[in-house]
């Protein structure tokens, strides 16, 4: 058994061998696990490009029928994701020393899965994402997704899933930065089998990201807003860029930005996107707690 294996096995407990197969599957086959959890739903494009054995597939089959089952329902759902933008992101990777916050259910608005517990957070993994993997012309690059500390970035490495590779705080950073020039959202994943806690930050386009994709569609709440909401300054000029890139379709462009709150979730790639810095996102309460890691370190 490989070492990261038998970290996850410590990390769950001696009494969840349930849980430890479940989140070996999840991990060691990631693309076959989102396949089987969106495919009933039509989010996807098509299969993995690679197989794994059938019995395997089958277990995976039976274990994200439920998984699908319960993401209808914040109080129910195992699997999903909080928003964060750039800055809070690049926060969040770059935590120099191991952390534990729990029950943060005002940040990450779940009953299940609300833990921010990072062990070796400077052990960061680069992986292909799973979910432009199953499209037929994803967006690129793939390798943007990333594990965040142990036993995570290990365990990519050691099973050598999805072309991962470790990359230092700064090549995370430089990720980070690129995907959101692109127009992509970052997130913040939590699941009931990563020891009920945050474990991944994925770079999620509206196109290929199946989270992104139940929400906008279906409704499912497999994503929370970030807690903020942008303000525009009179310095707006109504050139369009932020309408043109808003990956949720909440602007629109009159003789200035005109924001819908009901579809922006806070993402903050509208106040990148703005050439003359019109655009600044600032908090709401009403929309829940940021997961800004500085202020939750402090409080």
């Amino acid at each position: 058994m490989k070492d990261s294996t038998k970290q996850f096995s410590k990390m769950l407990g001696t009494d969840s061998a349930e849980k430890a197969l479940h989140m070996y599957l999840y991990v060691k086959y990631l693309p076959h696990y989102i396949y089987h959890v969106s495919n009933p739903a039509g989010l996807v494009e098509r299969r993995p490009p690679f197989e794994i054995p059938s019995d395997i597939e089958e277990m995976i089959e039976i274990i994200t029928r439920k998984v699908s089952k319960d993401s209808v329902s914040r109080e129910t759902s195992t699997y999903h994701g909080k928003i964060v933008p750039l800055k809070q992101a690049i926060d969040l990777i770059s935590v120099n020393e191991d952390i534990e916050l729990k029950n943060l259910e005002k940040v990450v608005p779940y009953k299940i899965a609300r833990d921010i517990v990072i062990k070796h957070p400077l052990k960061i993994a680069v992986f292909d994402c799973a979910c432009r993997l199953l499209h037929d012309n994803p967006c690129k690059p793939l390798d943007v997704c990333l594990a965040v500390g142990d036993p995570f970035a290990s365990f990519l490495i050691e099973h050598e899933v999805l072309n991962a590779r470790m990359v230092s705080v700064d090549e995370a950073v430089s990720i980070l930065e690129s995907e959101h020039r692109r127009g992509h959202v970052h997130g913040a994943y939590f699941k009931d089998v990563a020891g009920d806690r945050f474990y991944a930050i994925c770079n999620c386009c509206a196109c290929c990201c199946i989270g992104m994709k139940a929400w906008t569609r279906l409704k499912i709440p497999i994503i929370s807003h970030s807690g903020y909401i942008p303000a525009i300054s009179g310095e707006c000029d109504a050139c369009g860029e932020c309408e043109k890139i808003c990956p949720f379709g909440a602007i629109r462009v009159e003789d200035a930005a005109v924001f819908d709150t009901d579809l922006c979730m806070g993402c903050g790639v509208c106040e990148g996107a703005c050439p003359v810095g019109a655009i600044n996102l600032t908090p709401d309460s009403s929309k829940g707690e940021p997961l800004d890691i500085i202020t939750l370190l402090n409080k």
